[in-house]
């Protein structure tokens, strides 16, 4: 959804008000911006006078129920990690105040160019040089530390709450959309059970913080900005623990943006050294692919229940990548555990829809 607003919705008078409380200057227009898969409202907002000229007004929503894993810890406010991160030099949006009470916070406005867009109309080599700094990015998170304890997303890891939601998504609404019919007791169980298997050897690794969404669509890039610097970060607030390689998977196994095979391995091979915990190669590939098995299995339920309940049939042109992506990591990894093995058998009957 996106277009110039309803004059009557009173979000809108929200936004207004927030901006003329915290700046002191009144809007000039405001248009709603793409909504994507989420529930929150953004909206571009152009002022009249004064710096910046424009910004955007981001309105927090009440979860989708069917969306919060039974269990998982909500979503923090997005201060104080917003400014750790900047402290911390990931390139995430100003903050210019906004409305608490309201649910409004107004950001720095980062442009309409995501990194999928970008990508889509470059040649190899500097699709290379901005995927390279996406991949850098994930090191300044890797690295972040906070001894203060102020900032909740430390608090919050990638879990086997986390695994078990992500289990019953691809099993409840995945897989009966694929098969054409509902899973079976048997089918459910080797998802389940699969994902639980995957949840434990998690649990195993480093932990270090993830943006958790990392992915084409939250990288925004910035016109006017020399190469290096030409990335923004938005979506903070999923911020989370997790293995060293799960922020990758999100960026390099992105079903926005279908790699090749050579690009992702060249990015692996170059970030997985830099790594604060530098994981061998053996374990950074396996969990990998493992974590590509769960994050692409929730997305393949997601494109589905999207389209289905939240009337949004376009989120299904992203299905064949991520069943080329659960195929080939199913493939790596599938023989190495009973568990994983019914897990690949159950994924290569999915179809790829043409």
């Amino acid at each position: 959804m996106s277009g110039h607003t309803e004059p009557d919705d009173p979000v809108i008078a929200t936004v207004r008000r927030a901006v003329r409380d915290a700046l002191h200057c009144d809007v000039a227009a405001l248009e709603e911006m793409p909504r994507g898969l989420g529930l929150r409202r953004f909206f571009r907002v152009t002022l009249r006078t004064g710096e910046p000229r424009s910004l955007v007004a981001r309105v927090e929503a009440p979860e989708d129920p069917a969306r919060r894993p039974t269990g998982a810890k909500p979503e923090p406010p997005l201060e104080p990690l917003r400014s750790f991160l900047e402290a911390h030099g990931i390139p995430v949006p100003a903050a210019y105040g906004g409305d608490a009470a309201g649910g409004v916070a107004l950001l720095e406005d980062l442009g309409t160019q995501s990194l999928g867009a970008a990508v889509a109309r470059v040649d190899a080599a500097e699709r290379r040089r901005l995927y390279t700094e996406a991949c850098d990015l994930t090191l300044l998170y890797q690295r972040a530390v906070d001894p203060t304890g102020r900032v909740h997303a430390f608090d919050r890891r990638l879990d086997a709450t986390l695994f078990a939601y992500k289990a019953d998504f691809f099993a409840s609404h995945g897989l009966p959309a694929g098969l054409g019919r509902e899973a079976t007791p048997a089918e459910r169980a080797a998802v389940t059970d699969a994902f639980g298997e995957i949840a434990a050897e998690a649990a195993r690794a480093p932990q270090r913080l993830a943006h958790r969404d990392f992915q084409s669509a939250n990288l925004l890039v910035r016109e006017g900005r020399p190469p290096g610097r030409r990335l923004g970060v938005i979506d903070l607030q999923g911020a989370l623990l997790a293995p060293p390689e799960y922020d990758l998977v999100c960026l390099l196994r992105d079903s926005y943006v279908e790699l090749p095979d050579a690009e992702v391995a060249y990015q692996i091979g170059r970030v997985r050294p830099l790594l604060p915990d530098a994981p061998d190669s053996d374990s950074f590939l396996r969990r990998f692919d493992l974590l590509t098995l769960t994050r692409k299995g929730k997305d393949h339920g997601l494109f589905y229940y999207t389209a289905r309940v939240r009337g949004l049939p376009e989120s299904l042109r992203f299905v064949p990548a991520t069943v080329r992506a659960l195929r080939a990591a199913a493939v790596r990894v599938g023989t190495s555990s009973p568990r994983l093995r019914r897990l690949a058998e159950l994924i290569e009957t999915l179809p790829e829809p043409a």
